[in-house]
């Protein structure tokens, strides 16, 4: 059974870097047919795609973060990272890292969840 699970700092300044990083047990990041996302809720808000990396390594990013959006892999830790620049208070969210799988089109396994809060 796959698991996953978020790292990263709880509080982030404005302006800086958010970076989180995903590690993943019981199952390879570059097994087909997984594919590997960022998923945010913000406060009060419903769920929010932030981007895909798929087995293969290629990226897909949501076009309204993409300019700010990077999400990485270390194949070798089998972990996958998600860094998003230039953050604002409206980047404050629950993040969560999950495998996707193309045959069910759907998410099938989720991390627990960091929440993580820009502000100064």
């Amino acid at each position: 059974q796959v698991q996953l699970q978020e790292s990263g700092p709880g509080l982030v300044n404005p302006s800086q870097t958010l970076s989180l990083t995903c590690t993943v047990s019981g199952g390879s990041i570059t097994t087909n047919p997984y594919y590997w996302s960022w998923i945010r809720q913000p406060p009060g808000k419903g769920l929010e795609r932030v981007g895909n990396i798929y087995s293969s390594g290629s990226t897909y990013y949501m076009p309204s973060l993409k300019s700010r959006t990077s999400i990485s892999r270390d194949t070798s830790k089998n972990q996958f990272t998600l860094q998003l620049s230039s953050v604002t208070p409206e980047d404050t969210a629950v993040y969560y890292c999950a495998r996707g799988d193309h045959n069910k089109r759907a998410w099938d396994s989720w991390g627990q969840g960091t929440s993580v809060t820009v502000s100064s």
